[in-house]
């Protein structure tokens, strides 16, 4: 899809539909939807007259004009109310609006939507990340095409030269972001039986070959010669290889710190022997999605030329049951040599996290962050709404979570306190890898909490925020891309 900007007005511009963004109780204070309502002779005061809209939030209308005005259709598209209105209702909005022209059949319409902010850039930019992200789509695998037809384009009518050129800028910007977004989605949505270790360091290496990022892919033997005996031991009831995916993008000065991203790669979890219920297990081709996020943020720093650096470090690998899986009651050796009881199979992303994370370590990183689909405890703590979030570091979680409020992916703060430590004590080795039923998400942090060092560090747990069931707005069910968008907008964040 193209986002293009031109000066142009609305009232008069020849379209297929015209999207219009109204804010509850004042859809007929706006100059603009007064003007749109003189072409259609009083239709839009009397369709909120009998109370058919009135720009409530999540609310929109779709208005055939019969041929009173340029624009075929109105689709109208309620934000609420002003006092409350933030760029994630702009996104949602966008969304919506896009997927049901689409629905209806319009490939190309233009949009009004970010007049009603002002056109202020980060409500030009919520709109376009609206747009794009609402119309992703996969059908790598189907036979016939999808029923709702693709957007081809989108046209953002503005009032003048300078708000023309500052909404291209930013629209230029969030087509590279949202691009990435939608590599990881897709990566994410692949199956298992394609999407394995194997090929997401392919993809990896063909990403970075294309964005000029250096990567390197260490496969079994070299894995061992490190010591991660915890990585590999999550792969040995597989017949496919682990691969470790090391991503070095430089933006900053020579010799400036990086900041380093661990992302959880496991491309399908049965849960090995401790093995998961049948019911859903289709879905545990999404336990990668950090590990995708990871490329996808630094495909979008690429583009982005961000004056940072930045080293992405995804050990992926497959979680299956066979004679050779690990099992519980097994005791293995981390890399930073501390070992480890096994007592659920299932608990196997931390285990693949805790040397990497100690690997990172080399870089001598000025933040440290892993991501990670990591345990279902905190989609039962914070559903699917909020991303878990743990860190040592009161300022980088301060950052983290303004990032989150301004993308829309939201965090929430879960503690670390060293009580929690206490579960996660072993008889016979110096921790094991599961604390029991309760406090699931804060134990699985607090683990990777003992192999980052003093470094600065920041677990984020997306198992609830990385899949959409129902889908809707910017988010179609499926993958959601979550924290690419969110790992951007940090790392711009420490350049200022």
């Amino acid at each position: 899809m193209e986002c293009k900007v031109l000066i142009d007005d609305c009232v008069h511009h020849r379209c297929r539909a015209l999207v219009v963004g109204c804010f509850e109780g004042e859809v007929f204070s706006d100059p603009l939807l007064r003007s749109l309502d003189a072409v259609l002779a009083g239709a839009l005061e009397a369709i909120v007259d009998q109370g058919e809209f009135g720009g409530q939030a999540n609310k929109s209308l779709l208005v055939h004009t019969l041929g009173k005005g340029e624009a075929e259709r109105l689709f109208l598209v309620g934000l609420g109310k002003r006092r409350e209105a933030t760029p994630e209702r702009f996104r949602r909005a966008a969304g919506s609006a896009l997927q049901a022209l689409s629905k209806a059949g319009v490939q190309r319409f233009a949009s009004v939507l970010h007049e009603a902010g002002d056109a202020a850039p980060e409500v030009v930019r919520a709109t376009a990340e609206g747009f794009y992200l609402g119309n992703y789509s996969f059908d790598c695998y189907k036979s016939e095409p999808l029923e709702r037809s693709v957007c081809e384009e989108v046209t953002f009518l503005t009032r003048d030269e300078v708000t023309c050129r500052s909404a291209e800028d930013v629209i230029r910007e969030t087509a590279l972001v949202c691009g990435a977004v939608a590599f990881t989605r897709d990566l994410v949505t692949h199956p298992g039986n394609v999407a394995t270790p194997a090929y997401l360091a392919e993809r990896a290496l063909e990403m970075s070959g294309r964005m000029g990022v250096e990567c390197r892919v260490l496969e079994r033997e070299e894995i061992e010669r490190l010591g991660m005996e915890a990585f590999l031991s999550v792969a040995k009831g597989s017949r496919q290889p682990p691969r470790f995916i090391v991503l070095e993008y430089r933006g900053g000065k020579q010799d400036a710190r990086p900041i380093v991203l661990v992302g959880k790669g496991v491309t399908f979890d049965s849960g090995g022997i401790s093995l998961k219920p049948r019911d859903g297990m289709e879905r545990m081709k999404d336990d990668m999605a950090g590990g995708a996020a990871v490329l996808g943020a630094i495909q979008a720093a690429a583009g982005l030329r961000l004056p940072v650096n930045i080293v992405g470090l995804v050990p992926t690998a497959e979680n299956l049951p066979d004679g050779g899986a690990y099992k519980p009651g097994d005791v293995v050796r981390t890399m930073a040599g501390k070992t480890v009881e096994v007592v659920n199979t299932d608990a196997e992303g931390r285990m693949l996290l805790c040397d990497a994370l100690y690997y990172a370590q080399r870089y001598r990183p000025s933040v440290l962050i892993d991501v990670a689909t990591l345990t279902g405890a905190c989609v039962v703590a914070l559903g699917t709404c909020a991303t878990g979030l743990m860190g040592n570091d009161n300022g980088l979680k301060r950052a983290l979570r303004q990032a989150g409020e301004t993308t829309g992916e939201r965090l929430w703060e879960l503690p670390l306190w060293e009580e929690y430590g206490e579960l996660m004590k072993s008889d016979i080795a110096d921790l094991k890898n599961a604390g029991g039923p309760t406090a699931g998400t804060i134990t699985a942090g607090w683990f990777l909490g003992q192999f980052v060092g003093k470094y600065r560090w920041a677990h984020l747990d997306i198992a609830g925020t990385a899949w959409e069931d129902k889908g809707g707005g910017h988010l179609p069910k499926g993958a959601t891309g979550c924290g690419v968008r969110l790992l951007v907008e940090f790392l711009k964040g420490t350049l200022k």
